[in-house]
């Protein structure tokens, strides 16, 4: 039976979408829209508004899914043509070339080396970065192998997340930020430029792999969104409530996962359910991932263009602590260093929630399509989880050698972007074939994960040219 909240019971109605905008916080909205909007002007926030929207609107349709089956729509995806084992293999291989680049861990380890420093990191410091971008790495595991419901787990610490940095952001906006700013920041969401008094929706000189990359973590992106119905279901929202979850390693006990899902009878009572946690997921969408997803990128934008002068540069292996420094020297070395230790905390806790939705993910898709891996050690999914696990934290101490932590995240929202072109077509597919009639999405909605694809396949484009070009 799906909850039915009332006043401050809507907190614990509510779940995944925290998780989400925890992630989402942690990526564009701390370093790839702060980069974009010192260089190129808070105009560019209209790319943010609407990114979000269809976001949103994704979101439900992903969850959608799951409430009807209990399955997470990797599931969904792997019963389409032409094969339930080619698109494992690219569903895979798209999540692991989105979120296999440790580039959190990499960019929260710029904070916490300023915090002891109180200097931005240079080329010289590149080994000490490294070192402890794998520590940070490994702390992320050692949280994933305690308590007892992972995804319950993740939903308490973003909770946390969530209202201490909005929180923050809002006190030191209040604070620092002029009129004018706010003024620019909300007008920015329409495209206009108040400093030139007119639109500007492509500043000249725009960097488009940077945009590209800011356009995909706008929200969360890519396959971040898809596995938020792996966290329904272990959430047990609708037909979830009967599928199972993953439990931890260490407090946790043997889960019976499902591997197939279930459909309920069509009948008035079922319907009602359905409608409940509709709901649900409406408030954990549109109230908690869209309002805070704005919020979480108007906010610092605001902020570090009030502290740093327009057309500079905070790519590098200091851009996590560039606002630290700016606020430091003007404020003083006590705030700076809170900004710092912010910064390290955003960026650790979305490394976390991105390693563990790329284990999640892998591991809802070897339980699916392997018999042999479901009877692997007596059916218990935790030995699948925490091999995946450990392969990917090996690959993840490799990745941070090969290049700088913001090069890695720039790749990793660019190809998010890339896989909303491939998912927003496929999930309609599968929500106007795979379910019945009476739980298909309405036109509209139909017609938003049309202009998705189209909206990120415009931006992923001029993206790749950009990048082709040099």
């Amino acid at each position: 039976m799906p909850p039915r909240p009332q006043g401050l019971g809507w907190l614990a109605a509510v779940g995944p979408g925290i998780i989400v905008l925890g992630v989402s916080i942690g990526s564009g909205e701390f370093l790839l829209g702060p980069a974009t909007f010192v260089r190129h002007g808070l105009s560019l926030l209209w790319v943010v508004g609407i990114a979000v929207l269809l976001q949103a609107i994704f979101n439900t349709e992903l969850m959608r899914y799951t409430l009807a089956t209990g399955e997470p729509v990797f599931t969904g995806f792997m019963r389409t043509r032409p094969s339930s084992t080619l698109w494992a293999w690219i569903y895979a291989l798209l999540y692991f070339l989105q979120v296999g680049w440790p580039a959190w861990a990499g960019t929260a380890a710029g904070a916490i080396f300023f915090l002891f420093t109180r200097r931005l990191a240079a080329a010289p410091d590149a080994s000490a970065i490294y070192y402890i971008g794998v520590g940070t790495f490994l702390a992320c595991v050692a949280i994933l192998s305690f308590g007892r419901r992972i995804e319950r787990t993740l939903e308490l610490l973003n909770w946390i997340l969530v209202a201490a940095i909005l929180g923050s952001f809002f006190v030191l906006a209040v604070m620092f930020v002029p009129l004018r700013t706010w003024a620019a920041g909300v007008l920015g969401l329409t495209g206009f430029d108040l400093t030139s008094g007119q639109f500007d929706f492509f500043p000249a000189g725009t960097d488009l792999f940077l945009l590209g990359a800011l356009v995909a973590y706008s929200g969360a992106g890519g396959v971040t969104n898809i596995v938020l119905s792996n966290w329904a279901r272990d959430r047990g929202y609708g037909m979830g409530e009967r599928a199972g979850y993953i439990p931890c390693a260490i407090g946790g006990t043997k889960v019976t996962l499902a591997h197939n899902g279930f459909m309920f009878p069509n009948d008035a009572e079922n319907n009602s359910r359905w409608r409940g946690w509709w709901r649900i997921i409406s408030a954990d969408q549109w109230g908690v991932f869209f309002v805070g997803a704005v919020l979480g990128m108007i906010l610092p934008a605001m902020i570090y263009v009030t502290f740093l002068p327009r057309g500079t540069n905070i790519q590098g292996l200091g851009i996590s602590a560039a606002l630290a420094q700016a606020i430091a020297g003007t404020s003083g070395a006590l705030l700076g260093g809170a900004i710092a230790f912010l910064g390290a905390w955003v960026l650790f806790k979305t490394q976390l929630d991105q390693l563990e939705g790329m284990v999640r993910a892998i591991t809802d898709i070897l339980w699916t399509g392997s018999n042999r891996v479901r009877s692997w050690r007596g059916g218990d999914v935790r030995a699948v989880y925490y091999s995946v696990l450990g392969a990917v934290v090996l690959w993840g101490i490799v990745a941070l050698r090969l290049a700088q932590p913001f090069l890695l995240l720039q790749i990793s929202a660019n190809m998010a972007g890339f896989v909303f072109v491939i998912a927003a077509p496929h999930l309609l597919y599968v929500n106007t074939r795979l379910l019945p009639e009476h739980l298909r999405p309405p036109m509209w909605r139909r017609v938003a994960l049309v202009v998705m694809t189209l909206f990120y396949g415009f931006f992923v484009t001029r993206s790749a040219m950009a990048l082709w070009n040099g």
